[in-house]
């Protein structure tokens, strides 16, 4: 049986405590919880909204946990509303921070979209990670792969996300047929990779992140 967390203890220190698997994590790994109108547990996926707070692992699985074990009431020690279909909902809104953040992104001018355009991003070597679509065709992102490792090396490390189809890249970068883009170097793209990083592991936290791409010799890390 789960044991009871005191809220202020959960937001205290550097660490905070998952209220499923009691261990401690740095809190952009976690998703916090705080009650909204009618008890309702609401996702602070930024981490501002007021009031008291629970915290649980940065993965789907576990706030879905979370809901079916009863711990949000066990967290905030009284008798909350927990939809079940929360670990869907908190995946929406990490998706669209994502995407608005690459909409930042784009608008800082740290985006690169289109093939030639990657391909040319590629060669200025100012880049921080390519972004693929998700319903892209594999021939695309091979030959881009086989630029970064021309350019830098079988070692390159930049990573490659595959989290998005094809329709939101192009609401968020503003054009159509988004199939592949290069973040260049600059805090908008880093900003944008951080909440890339956060979304694959809450789809993903029963595997490693960033698996090595299956591309030969490579490991850059591809977010999917």
């Amino acid at each position: 049986m789960l044991a009871t967390l005191d809220p202020d203890d959960a937001e205290a220190g550097p660490e905070r405590t998952c209220i499923v698997t009691r261990t401690k994590g740095a809190p952009q790994d976690m998703i916090r919880f705080v009650l909204g109108p009618g008890e309702a547990v609401v996702a602070d996926i930024r981490r501002k909204l007021p009031g008291r707070g629970v915290w649980v692992t940065a993965s789907a699985a576990l706030v879905a946990e979370a809901v079916r074990k009863h711990a949000f009431a066990r967290g905030f020690k009284k008798k909350v509303a927990a939809p079940e279909n929360l670990a869907a909902e908190v995946e929406a809104l990490l998706t669209k921070d994502c995407l608005q953040a690459l909409s930042i992104a784009n608008k800082a001018g740290t985006v690169a979209a289109g093939f030639g355009k990657v391909e040319e991003a590629i060669a200025g070597g100012a880049i921080a990670g390519l972004v693929h679509a998700s319903d892209g065709g594999a021939d695309g992102v091979r030959k881009l792969g086989q630029s970064l490792r021309r350019r830098f090396g079988d070692e390159d490390v930049r990573p490659r996300i595959v989290l998005f189809p094809s329709d939101q890249l192009d609401l968020a970068l503003g054009r159509a047929n988004v199939i592949h883009a290069a973040l260049l170097s600059g805090a908008a793209s880093d900003a944008f990779l951080a909440r890339c990083r956060k979304l694959a592991m809450y789809r993903a936290a029963e595997q490693d992140a960033s698996a090595p791409n299956p591309e030969s010799g490579s490991q850059a890390p591809e977010m999917t």
